[in-house]
């Protein structure tokens, strides 16, 4: 859906409001903004605020949005290395910022460890561009059932870090020129 587009809600939705974090139920009929359209989310402007609509409740704006749950390729591979799972975390957005994660530079340690089983275990660590930002479990959980959505994957975690601090220049030279910043 292109930003700039506005439209009424079909019906209730479910939403998060940015930056707080509060879920709440948009009701049928109201007009919104669409902001952002990217990674199977959508940042929509409504009742003058910011609300995250997860692509599973995208029908209550007209259409269904197919959620990116892992790099084109990696369906049905029982192969899981460290590549795959950095491109699956850049296929999570931020819902203010129209950069993927690992390119806003929120992504500060992945570990991938095989089970006895031969299933694999994920541990991600993440921090957010602000300390106060209510959208943190919100882009963790996100990141949590992208990985898990890959075939072989048994457990993962994600866990949000405040240490080092973020700042922009952890943003990748890709990140950076999405931004304008370069």
């Amino acid at each position: 859906m292109k930003p700039g587009t506005t439209l009424d809600l079909e019906r209730d939705c479910e939403a998060v409001q940015i930056p707080a974090g509060n879920k709440v139920v948009l009701p049928a009929g109201t007009a919104v903004d669409v902001v952002q359209d990217l990674g199977g989310s959508l940042t929509i402007r409504a009742l003058g605020s910011l609300f995250r609509i997860d692509g599973r409740h995208a029908g209550a704006l007209g259409r269904e949005l197919a959620r990116e749950t892992a790099p084109a390729g990696a369906t049905g591979s029982p192969a899981v290395d460290e590549k795959l799972i950095w491109d699956t975390l850049k296929t999570c957005y931020d819902p203010e910022i129209p950069v993927n994660i690992v390119d806003l530079g929120l992504v500060y340690d992945l570990a991938l460890d095989q089970l006895p089983e031969g299933d694999w275990r994920v541990a991600v660590k993440m921090t957010l561009t602000a300390p106060g930002c209510g959208m943190g479990p919100v882009i963790a959980r996100d990141a949590q059932e992208r990985i898990l959505a890959l075939p072989g994957l048994r457990d993962a975690s994600v866990e949000i870090v405040w240490d080092p601090p973020w700042h922009q220049s952890m943003i990748t030279a890709e990140g950076r020129k999405a931004l304008g910043l370069e």
